[in-house]
């Protein structure tokens, strides 16, 4: 068996030069259905991230019936977007909502006056959110949000009334429509967009069998792709508690996988322990 070499994030306080032993779990082989474990130290850092060198455990020696089990190594890549580490820590060991965590990583993205997308608006915090952010005073920039659901549009609506005056709330432009019709209503003098943001599941509070589908999503994320200008993000929350949750996230992760590697960066946060968790994703564009 040759070498294996997995790309994964690390938070910034892992490339700090300090003493640092970490544990490594990774399946032996290809399809396995358990895995194994190996300690991990630095060996050397490079100008893209932490380069770390380290044995498996017993584990994995008994399971390859004897064989030199050979190292493990493996480069970590930075995170695209300077200062977002921490927020994505917090999220890691369970400090930080997944949404929280979100939020965080678009203030290191999105700029006074850029044009953004609420391509599930729900209860609206997402919405709140993304208008913080572009308001500067300078009455330019839009929201455009979006929801299947008159009632989370009305949601979104109360919450903007609550939160910001009449000058600001005119920046947001709400429409009652499907995600993947995003193209349909974002006015080309605008583009391009700096980020799209999806929460995919159902509405908090609202009835639990109208959810997002993989069909729709995967129409949506390639019509964000298509209108997220370089620079951009797609940030997206994917729940997968509820039917139909796992299989979206397999339709999320089937568009990444096809995306060029020369354009797209692509991060998927995901707490293996906890398989209804909310999961992370983000689709940055070179």
């Amino acid at each position: 068996m040759g070498a294996v070499k997995p790309f994964a994030l690390l938070p910034k306080f892992l490339l700090e030069p300090k003493s640092l032993t970490l544990t490594l779990s990774f399946p032996l082989r290809m399809n396995a259905s358990s895995l194994c474990s190996c300690n991990l130290f630095p060996l050397r850092r490079r100008f893209t991230g932490l380069q770390l060198i380290g044995s498996a455990g017993r584990e994995a020696q008994s399971a390859i019936k004897g064989e030199d089990c050979p190292s493990v190594e493996f480069l970590v890549k930075s995170f695209p977007i300077a200062g977002a580490q921490e927020a994505l820590l917090g999220f890691m060991t369970c400090k930080r909502k997944a949404t929280d965590a979100a939020h965080s990583v678009w203030k290191h993205v999105i700029h006074g006056g850029n044009t953004v997308v609420d391509a599930t608006c729900g209860n609206g915090y997402d919405t709140v959110a993304l208008l913080n952010l572009i308001a500067d005073g300078s009455n330019r920039g839009c929201v455009y949000g979006m929801d299947i659901q008159a009632s989370a549009l009305e949601n979104t609506s109360s919450l903007l009334r609550d939160a910001f005056q009449q000058s600001k709330r005119e920046l947001v432009k709400l429409f009652l429509l499907c995600h993947s019709r995003m193209e349909d209503v974002v006015q080309k003098e605008v583009l391009p967009v700096r980020l799209v943001a999806f929460n995919l599941g159902y509405l908090p509070g609202g009835d639990k069998t109208i959810v997002t589908k993989p069909n729709t999503t995967a129409l949506a994320l390639l019509a964000a792709s298509r209108i997220l200008g370089p620079g951009g993000l797609i940030s997206m929350v994917v729940y997968v508690g509820h039917l139909g949750g796992r299989e979206e996230l397999q339709a999320v992760l089937s568009f990444i996988s096809n995306l060029p590697v020369e354009n797209w960066v692509s991060f998927v946060f995901e707490t293996v322990d906890r398989p209804n968790g909310p999961v992370l994703v983000f689709i940055f564009k070179r």
